[in-house]
């Protein structure tokens, strides 16, 4: 059932009674008594017919059903007033005692705030918005775990030295190793594709360790807090420590993400350090059209194909960037609000794409020699 107010006016109460008459009466019967028996009582600006006649009252509906002699039913009054008024109207109705010659009696069920039900709906509505933005568009973060999946599908936890400490096979055959406090921080760095790591696992650091250290280069990954601090003047006293690297202040780096675990160790990782084009080297046509799409793009997960004379060919979101090149012939530079993921370069590289430019740089491991790769920073942008 659908109570209407114009456009201009917006339901804030919907008043519910329900009646009891000992007799047999029609719809008609119940608007006349209700009309009738409120007129004047509080004025006439509070008169049912010129509440309506000012948009404050809607259309009363009346349900009803007649048994054994009675009717009983209920009594909808859609409101624009505030609240007081919606009571105010409510208690008049239910000082109603007569339809016609039958004796009633009306009682408040509710007054229901109709804009705490629309508020639900728009906010399940805009959880489905969101639950379809993301199942259309990856996240740059998004991006960058498809990428390190691959690497992550090798990596196995295993124990190390007398000690049985958690580790990744990586640390046999690297001459790099990553130190972390716990099992907790191994699982999550093999997640992110680094199988070269070993954990302490508590504030006395291991023989194994130290041994290791005088083997090969050793890289503290440690938390950002006070139980970070204790192990790395621990470690300093019986460890050789080639760099520290330190999860941000009050936080953990078993909570990390794949990125920021990237992010944090670019520095030291091989491949994953993005190579940082100065500005001055980097102008011309490109650097134009960079500087003319970042506004237009930045921030909107977008990406733009141009041609060999800087023309847009395609614009279409990150998600549908790959599947855009595959086929095409005349797409020259690659501009987008991304991540630049290796297999975005490899899509790139087999349709002869020339320039990648995009938000960040992910870990590459094959750099194609005739495609050159940029980030917005390189162009003083971002």
């Amino acid at each position: 059932m659908i109570t209407q107010l114009p456009e201009s006016s917006i339901v804030k109460y919907m008043v519910r009674l329900r009646f009891n008459i000992e007799g047999v009466v029609e719809k008609a019967d119940i608007i006349g008594a209700i009309f009738g028996q409120t007129e004047g009582l509080f004025g006439p600006e509070m008169n049912l017919n010129e509440l309506q006649k000012s948009y404050k009252l809607g259309r009363i509906e009346i349900n009803l059903d007649s048994r054994e002699g009675k009717t009983h039913g209920e009594v909808l009054l859609p409101m624009s007033t505030d609240i007081s008024t919606a009571a105010l109207i409510a208690a008049a109705v239910e000082s109603v005692d007569k339809v016609g010659p039958c004796g009633a009696r009306f009682h408040l069920d509710a007054i229901e705030d109709v804009r705490s039900t629309k508020r639900k709906s728009i906010a399940e509505r805009a959880k489905s918005i969101v639950k379809d933005w993301s199942s259309k568009v990856s996240s740059e973060g998004e991006e960058v775990l498809k990428d390190v999946m691959e690497a992550q599908k090798r990596g196995k936890l295993i124990n190390f030295g007398k000690e049985g400490l958690p580790a990744g096979v990586g640390i046999y055959t690297s001459d790099m190793v990553i130190l972390v406090e716990g099992r907790a921080d191994v699982i999550n760095l093999l997640r992110a594709g680094i199988e070269n790591c070993v954990a302490v696992e508590g504030a006395k650091i291991p023989e194994s360790v130290a041994k290791l250290s005088r083997e090969k280069n050793i890289i503290a990954f440690l938390d950002g807090d006070r139980g970070g601090d204790i192990i790395l003047r621990e470690l300093e006293q019986v460890a050789r420590i080639s760099k520290v690297v330190r999860a941000p202040n009050g936080r953990e780096v078993e909570d990390l993400t794949p990125v920021e675990i990237l992010d944090l160790l670019r520095e030291v990782l091989p491949g994953a350090k993005r190579e940082v084009i100065p500005e001055a080297k980097v102008g011309g046509a490109i650097a134009d059209k960079v500087r003319e799409l970042h506004p237009q793009i930045g921030g909107t997960l977008e990406a733009v194909i141009l041609n060999n004379e800087f023309q847009e060919v395609k614009k279409v979101p990150v998600s549908e960037l790959i599947p855009a090149l595959e086929g095409g012939d005349s797409m020259r530079h690659v501009i987008f609000d991304g991540i630049v993921t290796q297999r975005l370069v490899d899509a790139c590289s087999k349709v002869g794409v020339n320039t990648l430019v995009g938000h960040r740089v992910g870990s590459l491991t094959n750099r194609p020699e005739q495609l050159t790769i940029h980030t917005f920073r390189d162009f003083g942008l971002d």
